[in-house]
């Protein structure tokens, strides 16, 4: 399970031709970026049935499946809960992502955001013996899962199926000592049962990449040469026992980056890891809504609600200056409410926060959102 490079590309946040349809894939550019990923000796790409509204999978076999030998690459899918509803529902999902991605077999198969939420249904289904099963079949050749949840849950899946091979968490250094995401307490259950590690959101949805100036004045100060994005996959990656970080790359600037100090990667030193926790806590006193833009929380809301894009559009507005009467914000917020149902839509149903793997009050931060950008038009 060992591979040379530790960074994969996530195939979450994709180059689009319309940055408010995550479906809408620049596939020349996605192309383009892939054939720069292998070129640079990096070869772990992972995708999942909904990622870019379901067309994340098609998107690997058009960029990735289709142009290169099934050996010069590594392809990750994962099994969601949300799909199933009875036995047969675990092979009618993973037939139809060997046809969408055009593979007959995966080199990394994971039962799909573990959580106190999810687990129920992949006990009922016996989705850990049934993956198991796909292993000794050859249709998949490593199996693993990925975990939003606490260290007393993972524990417990880790004592009770042996056999996984690998944990997917997430790990980031604003997340390390974060009271719901427990991503050190996480992390510390995996090494206790000597599990190899992927890592997921080590960026946290971008936002490890657009620091505070304060933040980043202290990152430039220290090595000027190396990106904001460096300090945050550079901590992750050096973690021990850690055998990927995934990156979603949405554009060429940022792959140049990544698989640039990725490519002879040097771990943070121990003043350095010291610095980061620094940065975590300066950051955590600006930040309003801490999601990381997955857009989970979208997939059956009933009102089309863009939740991920009004809490980043919150959260640049409270990081701005009080002064201002108004603020480019705001134009957003309107460009969107013609396409997508407001924040004040809402109508509580708890969909959200059911697929939300931060386990964010998203109802409530919607009402925050609604009385902000709409005041007294918020019904």
């Amino acid at each position: 399970m060992n591979n040379a490079k530790k960074l994969g590309f996530g195939l979450m946040r994709l180059p689009l031709t319309n940055p408010e349809d995550a479906g809408s894939i620049d596939m020349p550019q996605l192309c383009a970026m892939v054939d720069s990923f292998i070129e640079r000796g990096f070869t772990y790409f992972d995708t999942a049935w909904m990622y870019c509204n379901g067309k994340s999978e098609e998107a690997a076999r058009e960029a990735l499946v289709k142009r290169y030998p099934r050996d010069k690459f590594t392809l990750t899918t994962k099994l969601p809960s949300y799909l199933l509803h009875s036995f047969e529902d675990r092979d009618k999902v993973f037939d139809t992502q060997r046809e969408r991605t055009g593979v007959d077999y995966f080199d990394y198969y994971l039962i799909h955001d573990v959580n106190a939420k999810s687990f129920p249904a992949f006990e009922e289904y016996k989705c850990f013996e049934w993956v198991k099963e796909k292993k000794e079949q050859g249709l998949v050749k490593h199996i693993g899962f990925s975990f939003h949840d606490g260290p007393e849950m993972l524990d417990h899946i880790l004592t009770k199926y042996p056999f996984v091979e690998f944990v997917q968490l997430q790990i980031n250094y604003l997340d390390w000592e974060n009271p719901v995401v427990q991503s050190r307490a996480c992390y510390e259950v995996a090494r206790k049962h000597n599990k190899p590690i992927i890592i997921m959101e080590p960026v946290k949805g971008g936002a490890l990449a657009n620091v505070p100036e304060v933040v980043e004045t202290m990152f430039r100060h220290h090595d000027a040469d190396r990106s904001v994005a460096s300090w945050a996959l550079r901590f992750a990656a050096g973690l021990d026992g850690v055998m990927m970080v995934l990156s979603g790359m949405s554009n060429p600037a940022q792959l140049d980056d990544n698989t640039a100090f990725m490519a002879d990667f040097e771990p943070l030193t121990a003043d350095e890891v010291a610095m980061v926790h620094r940065a975590a806590a300066m950051i955590n006193g600006t930040i309003a809504i801490p999601c990381t833009g997955c857009s989970y929380c979208t997939v059956e809301c009933p009102q089309n609600i863009a939740i991920p894009q009004y809490f980043a559009l919150y959260n640049a507005e409270k990081q701005e200056s009080v002064s201002k009467d108004w603020t480019t914000q705001e134009l957003y917020y309107e460009s969107l409410n013609e396409r997508f149902g407001k924040a004040s839509d809402c109508i509580g149903c708890g969909n959200c926060e059911r697929m939300c793997p931060q386990h964010l009050p998203i109802r409530t931060h919607l009402e925050a959102v609604a009385a902000h950008f709409e005041g007294g038009n918020a019904q």
